[in-house]
């Protein structure tokens, strides 16, 4: 392999991850850590603890900390601002590049060495689908693309039957726009931007093979982008940050509701303490079991906390894990709807190459951060939702990549092996059949409008079937739990993350998750926390 082909073949896997969608992206790891200290275990009681600082956990912490209740929040990953680490680019991984890995965990190619390291990112390997995951305080709002779409009306009511649609899109949805900071880049910047190019050519592409396109939010601030291409402050999207964290420009949830939060002076986060399983007190309070770890994932504390409390939002891989566990080694209640309906999202990657090859391309500078898709959800026959995505490698590879959103036509069941230690994941390649034949479609219309070919180079023969962004499920809203996140069978138990949503909310999920969670605590804390 000459060089030219080691920095296109790397760069491609790396930029894959761009779009990481949801930031329910926390999740536990299913390989557990050896214990290396002999540290006396410490006995804690607390009023109320959440596990997770992703997007349900952040609403909850700063809904109860506004009321005036003090709120312990257990984080596995590092808390990035107090440790004075900086987030690393795509091109020159570095500490926040994957969680306690010694190489990157692209979908392929993989041959950055790292260091052992609490890194931002990390992946669950399963037989038919990798799952990847973000780690840190801020959970999957650290490594995710920060799309922040709202779900089309009659699809959310589609898969919410139950709920109030309206007051949804009244008042829930506006509320998670506002708090997360969302914003859309205008038209004049990424008309003349030369880092939004890959965008210009998606759309005009698009629009002559018979696409509609729009304008997708988000919440990196445009402002400090506009700012930075001029180089008036530090780059950060114009400079390969992301799926590793972004060390400037992007509002991901330690600047917006955990910022909050912890202004109120009753938050207290604790970073780097890994949930091992949780059990049930006569009283109906809960233990929960804790390794205290130290950045190259040793135990170096030992911690038991009582909880009178406890709110789940390990985002929806974390959640499940722990419900299925605790069930598994302490007896926890669970109901049997635990690790049912759940789904991908619909994700399935793709990309196509000899896009403009002989006029410069995809641009040979491309900012990181996502501005448009392609809506074809109202189709029929092939209904889907691309994402016009970025692939910044510093020359031109004349290639396109995009994440496609479908409908979920079959649900997945999660289970844990209790000897294997790990989440057993009934998911193979029917469930994405249909993803697969509408991404020949959309490929096919593409070429046959604009010229070029399927990327061969991209995932499996140009079909990534097995990248899952956002997992969502396994502990849905209204049958696992009650219509307001409270697990069946408990009074002081509540799960808010995107194991609520059944599998599919057809955009990425994040905004949703962060409304619905908005939901879910506004009559928690109405009803249970007088």
């Amino acid at each position: 392999m000459n060089r030219k082909e080691f920095i296109q073949t790397s760069s491609l896997g790396i930029a894959a991850f761009f779009f990481l969608g949801s930031g329910n992206l926390f999740g536990k790891a299913q390989n557990p850590l050896k214990i290396k200290s002999n540290k006396p275990t410490e006995m804690i009681d607390k009023e109320v603890v959440i596990i997770g600082s992703g997007y349900g956990g952040s609403v909850a912490a700063l809904r109860l900390c506004e009321k005036g209740i003090p709120v312990t929040l257990l984080e596995m990953g590092l808390n990035w601002e107090k440790s004075g680490e900086k987030f690393s680019p795509m091109i020159n991984p570095g500490h926040s590049a994957a969680w306690l890995k010694t190489k990157t965990i692209a979908p392929f190619f993989n041959l950055f060495n790292l260091d052992k390291f609490t890194g931002t990112l990390d992946r669950l390997d399963f037989e038919h689908i990798k799952v990847w995951v973000g780690r840190g305080v801020g959970g999957g709002s650290l490594v995710n693309g920060g799309m922040a779409v709202t779900p089309k009306k009659e699809y959310f009511k589609e898969i919410f039957p139950t709920l109030d649609t309206e007051k949804f899109y009244s008042h829930y949805f506006p509320l998670a726009n506002k708090e997360l900071k969302t914003n859309v880049a205008s038209e004049e910047f990424l008309k003349d931007c030369h880092f939004y190019k890959f965008n210009r050519v998606g759309e005009e592409e698009a629009h002559k093979a018979g696409f509609k396109t729009v304008r997708v939010p988000n919440v990196y601030d445009f402002n400090y982008m506009e700012k930075e291409y001029k180089e008036e402050v530090p780059r950060s999207a114009l400079a390969g940050e992301v799926i590793y964290g972004n060390n400037h420009g992007k509002n991901s949830l330690d600047k917006t509701y955990l910022k909050k939060a912890t202004a109120t002076g009753k938050l207290e986060i604790l970073d780097l303490h890994q949930v091992n399983h949780i059990s049930q007190n006569p009283d109906k309070s809960y233990t929960i079991d804790i390794s205290v770890i130290n950045t190259k994932g040793e135990e170096i504390q030992h911690k038991i906390i009582n909880a009178k409390k406890l709110i789940l939002s390990a985002g929806t891989m974390g959640s499940i894990e722990l419900l299925l566990k605790s069930s598994a080694k302490t007896q926890l209640p669970i109901d049997e709807n635990v690790g049912k309906e759940w789904g991908n999202n619909g994700n399935f990657m793709t990309g196509r190459n000899w896009v403009k090859a002989f006029s410069g391309g995809t641009g040979f500078k491309q900012s990181t951060i996502p501005v448009g898709g392609i809506d074809h959800w109202e189709d029929k026959e092939h209904p889907f939702f691309v994402e016009i995505a970025p692939l910044p490698m510093g020359l031109n590879v004349a290639t396109a990549l995009y994440l496609m959103v479908n409908k979920l036509k079959k649900f997945g069941e999660v289970k844990y092996d209790l000897k294997a230690e790990k989440l057993d994941l009934n998911w193979d390649q029917s469930h994405t059949a249909h993803m697969k034949d509408n991404a020949k479609h959309f490929l096919r219309t593409m070429n046959n409008a604009n010229g070029g070919t399927r990327s061969h180079m991209l995932f499996h023969n140009g079909f990534g079937a097995d990248v899952c962004y956002h997992p969502l499920g396994g502990i849905v809203l209204g049958k696992a739990t009650d219509q307001f996140g409270r697990l069946n069978g408990h009074q002081n138990l509540y799960v808010i993350d995107g194991s609520l949503i059944p599998g599919t909310i057809g955009v990425n999920p994040f905004v949703t998750i962060t409304a619905i969670a908005e939901y879910c605590m506004e009559e928690i804390i109405k009803k249970d926390f007088v």
